[in-house]
């Protein structure tokens, strides 16, 4: 198995620390509002990820955050502080509003086939590792305090920047655009690990500390919550392509710097869900949620497919019209799925092997999910039962998360329930819709026909097929389709 590294930007051979367990790290959501299909872009290609890793034999161990506290726009303490502003939005406590939005990602991610992680984990439970962490950080230099604040001294490491090679000079002041300056930083790049004076005085969550009453800095949460539960090493760190730079950058700089050696051997970045504008965030307006495409009349389940076509490393271009295409495509591959007939034959192991190695080498050239939904659609043509097929369809959603049998089967259902019958003759609609209108005119067509009456029964047909309606005849009825 290969995975692109974004810390050494190459494929590397993907090797455990133990072979008995990999550990996995994922950065979880800030819970201040409901998630967006862009943010949850990185959530099923990270569970695509678990799970082939299980897939393929491995035994998992991933640990998630909840970041409920004091998430800033930047380190220099500038712009607002994410949970106070859903607090404040919508007048409840910053506590209330984590609890909501927690409840509604973990809502969203079911819907969309997300397995919730082995350990999900509240920053705020976890105030004492990161005390821990900073005292030692103080005690050894690497950490200062000034001005009321504790921050990191990036000027201590030899290698500061991981993930890009950014020109020192080119950061003027922060990390982010628009940063105000922080004075009391001794050099532009340093970071806040814990703030016990900042802009926002009406700070609603606060703990004592050695530095005095505040609360912790947003990247000390994750090297914290990673270390309580997975320990002093760490083989995958995920999350999306914005949390390279400064996030993931300076988890490592504290992780390595309080441990003492490597802390992460593999980075996953995913990529950004982009909209013809560009970038879609929250800030913009652009507040695509599950909740919003179910309105609209799309399973989350064919967004789900959408982000599959594409690799992760690929920026990936969201609208309407492209949904409505994975939408399509969808429900003709359940369509096909339910085309299958089991009849009870015993499984073609040879050609399950061979269709598997196909499935598993796809995932395995980092993840190319795009030639694995190839390699569905390679179990469909290939020449063997359907009882086959179908075993190998089941066995692939175990990573591909789409429910193709259960959705097939439920076609199947809805085929007989809008199937008609009138005497022996049966009327059947491919898609498993039921038109009144149509299913009259084909049952006209056949009284025409059994009156022998061969002219009227062309008329209908060629009515219908001017209409888009293609009819087919079968044993004891007919079957019919949009074209």
């Amino acid at each position: 198995m290969k995975l692109y590294n974004s810390a050494t930007r190459k494929k590397e051979d993907f090797v455990p620390n133990n072979p008995d367990i990999v550990k996995m790290y994922t950065c979880g959501p800030t819970v201040y509002h409901f998630a967006h299909i862009g943010n949850l872009r990185s959530y099923i290609m990270e569970d695509i990820l678990e799970k082939h890793l299980r897939y393929v034999g491995y035994n998992v161990k991933r640990v998630m955050n909840i970041t409920d506290v004091g998430h800033l726009t930047s380190d220099a303490d500038e712009g607002e502080d994410k949970m106070l502003k859903g607090a404040k939005r919508e007048n409840k406590s910053v506590m209330d509003i984590a609890k909501f939005y927690t409840d509604a990602f973990f809502s969203d991610c079911a819907k969309l086939n997300i397995k919730t992680p082995d350990v999900v984990e509240p920053a705020t439970n976890c105030i004492d590792e990161y005390i821990k962490i900073i005292t030692k950080l103080m005690d050894t230099g690497y950490a200062y305090f000034a001005g009321g604040n504790v921050y990191f001294d990036t000027s201590k490491l030899e290698r500061y920047y991981i993930f890009n090679d950014f020109n020192a000079d080119d950061l003027d002041v922060g990390v982010r655009e628009g940063v105000e300056e922080d004075t009391n930083k001794r050099n532009k790049n340093d970071f806040v690990l814990w703030f016990t004076k900042s802009k926002f005085e009406d700070q609603a969550l606060k703990w004592d500390s050695p530095w005095g009453v505040g609360y912790p800095g947003w990247h000390i949460e994750c090297s914290g919550i990673s270390m309580k539960h997975l320990g002093e090493d760490l083989d995958i760190h995920c999350g999306g392509i914005d949390n390279a730079f400064p996030h993931h950058t300076n988890e490592i700089a504290q992780s390595e710097s309080y441990l003492g050696h490597k802390w992460c051997n593999y980075w996953m970045h995913v990529l950004h869900l982009n909209t013809n504008s560009g970038k879609m965030s929250k800030s913009k307006g652009e507040f695509l949620t599950v909740a919003l495409l179910e309105e609209k009349g799309y399973d989350p389940l064919a967004y789900r497919l959408f982000c599959l076509q594409s690799h992760y490393r690929k920026s990936l271009v969201f609208s309407w019209e492209n949904l409505d295409n994975a939408q399509g495509t969808y429900m003709k591959l359940i369509n096909r799925i339910a085309g299958l007939k089991p009849a009870g034959e015993a499984v073609d192991e040879e050609a399950f092997k061979a269709l598997r190695d196909k499935f598993v080498a796809a995932l395995d050239n980092d993840l190319n999910t795009s030639l694995a939904v190839t390699a569905l659609y390679d179990v469909l043509k290939y020449q063997t039962n359907d009882d086959t097929k179908l075993a190998v369809i089941a066995d692939f959603d175990k990573v591909l998360g789409l429910d193709l049998i259960a959705k097939a089967d439920k076609k199947r259902e809805e085929l007989k329930k809008h199937a008609v019958v009138a005497g022996q003759f049966t009327i059947i609609s491919e898609s498993g819709e039921a038109d009144a209108e149509v299913e009259a005119k084909i049952q006209a067509r056949q009284d025409a026909k059994k009156a022998k009456n061969f002219a009227e029964a062309d008329r209908i047909r060629d009515e219908l097929k001017a209409a888009g309606i293609e009819v087919t005849d079968i044993p004891h009825g007919a079957k019919w389709k949009r074209i």
